[in-house]
């Protein structure tokens, strides 16, 4: 019964005409910045942040959630119809849905990756509903040597899923916790690393480098690459899949769902694991492997519902654990912290109508998305012609001002507008800089904990082995570890990254 109390709980949060409102609000706005190549749902999310300061927590949350499930829906329309990914997620979606649209079928192929995303955000909603509670359950038993050995976990499972060298990874992760690391020191009172600058006092704010290293950098690299899009010319018709359509698709649809719902709550798991995975999958079990990559409905099907099941399931670390998943969710955890509400178990007793109107209104946006998407795909289309040359001087204003509004700081500018030029390098050298994100938001929680473990056990270290949760925790990074200094295992992750 307490489980139904919840969810009645959620929907009255959720369905409440303000609510909505935003709801829908991200829901077009995701769509539309999934539709622009370019622009993803990271500088998005740390755009709007300030904005969400004269907003109710569950409201400002609700939009912000819209914004990054809506971006999933919106990448597949640019994916298929130009073969340029709106969004990282849909880089899979390129191989087999532009060639549907180039055999004059875009139009299923659209119907097809809104419901393959509307079914799997569904089902990952029922399962966050479903987990939420016994994960946060199991959290309210953790002490600070839990915490420790769980963040050092994910901080590893980045460093592993991260794109490119896994000596690069652990090196963006380590410059992200020497970051976090900037400011007073809480048990002291002494500055560390601040070289004299008051602004540094405070720390880090971790807005602008999010707002530098994915949003200005992916600008200015955006520059060098060709404007000119060809967009599928063909009228956009037969929107409903045949029968047969949707006997191929509906398997995939599942075993898509079952793999994002799982790889969505691994730290680190980025946006294209998921849709890779379940891609290599359908390739894997079908009975005539060479339809894929010719247009097999199937390698549309089963991206897009991995893509946005994983989109939705990296909620559940952040609201049980307070843990983030990945780069976008660290940003939500900097929402919640802006808002007064510290992430961890204990915002599910204190703050229920926030988490459960957040995991209701899952249900109402990808019900927005899916009539925002298909009868009004006409207008996603010509949404692909604006040149982008007039598209990033309007993104870098909104990124100065939106980083200027957070503290009234003109240095958050120069720091956003120094990362920028960093997030440009990183794209240059092959560096992701999502593990730095994940280090600098994390930093400072490691810290906390390793010092709280440390005065409970008199100094002792053996504690992280003597509590079973901790010890298991270890175990798995110790077994991880072993794992990737076999050459065989290292060559695997290198060709699957590859392809």
């Amino acid at each position: 019964m307490e489980f139904f109390d919840h969810i009645l709980l959620g929907f009255s949060t959720a369905l409440q005409f303000k609510n909505l409102l935003f709801c829908l609000i991200g829901a077009v706005i995701g769509t539309a910045i999934g539709v622009l190549p370019g622009i993803g749902p990271i500088p998005t999310v740390a755009l709007l942040l300030p904005l969400t300061f004269g907003l109710d927590p569950a409201t400002s949350l609700i939009m912000l959630a819209g914004i990054f499930y809506g971006a999933q829906y919106g990448g597949s329309t640019t994916a298929i119809l130009v073969n340029v990914p709106g969004e990282t997620s849909s880089v899979v979606t390129c191989i087999d849905g532009h060639e549907m649209a180039k055999q004059g079928r875009a139009g299923p192929a659209l119907a097809t990756a809104a419901i393959a995303s509307f079914f799997a955000g569904t089902v990952a909603t029922v399962v966050i509903a479903v987990l939420s509670l016994p994960l946060a359950a199991l959290a309210l038993k953790f002490t600070a040597v839990e915490y420790f050995s769980l963040l050092v976990l994910g901080l590893f499972a980045a460093v592993i899923l991260a794109h490119g060298s896994v000596m690069k990874s652990l090196a963006m992760v380590l410059l992200g916790l020497l970051l976090g690391l900037i400011g007073i020191d809480v048990s002291s009172g002494i500055a560390r690393m601040s070289f004299n600058i008051p602004e540094l006092a405070d720390g880090i704010d971790f807005v602008p480098v999010a707002m530098g290293l994915f949003g200005l950098g992916e600008i200015i690299a955006n520059l060098e690459r060709p404007s000119q899009r060809t967009v599928v010319s063909q009228s956009i018709r037969d929107l409903i899949p045949t029968r047969a359509d949707f006997r191929a698709a509906f398997p995939a649809m599942v075993r898509g769902t079952a793999i994002g719902s799982i790889l969505g709550v691994l730290p680190g798991g980025g946006a294209a694991l998921p849709p890779f995975s379940a891609y290599a999958l359908e390739k894997k079990i079908a009975r005539d492997p060479s339809r894929f990559g010719k247009g097999a409905i199937e390698g549309v099907a089963a991206p897009e519902a991995a893509n946005n099941a994983g989109a939705q399931t990296s909620f559940i670390p952040m609201l049980t654990l307070g843990i983030p998943s990945n780069a976008l969710m660290a940003l939500m955890i900097g929402a919640l912290m802006m808002q007064g509400i510290q992430p961890g178990p204990q915002i599910m007793t204190e703050q229920p109508a926030l988490v459960w109107g957040v995991i209701a209104s899952m249900w109402t946006g990808n019900l927005m998305l899916l009539v925002i998407n298909l009868p009004l795909v006409g207008v996603w289309v010509s949404m692909l012609k604006i040149p982008y040359r007039l598209l990033f001087p309007a993104i870098v204003l909104f990124c100065c001002i939106g980083t200027y509004g957070i503290a009234n700081s003109l240095f958050n500018v120069w720091l956003m507008l120094g990362c920028g030029v960093i997030g440009y390098f990183f794209i240059k050298v092959g560096v992701e800089p999502a593990p730095l994100l994940l280090g600098l938001v994390l930093g400072p929680q490691l810290e906390e904990n390793f010092r709280r473990a440390m005065l409970l056990s008199g100094g002792d270290f053996s504690v992280f082995l003597q509590r079973p949760i901790s010890a298991i925790l270890l175990g798995v990074v110790a077994v991880l570890l072993l794992a990737l200094l076999s050459p065989a295992v290292l060559r695997k992750r290198k060709e699957a990254l590859a392809e």
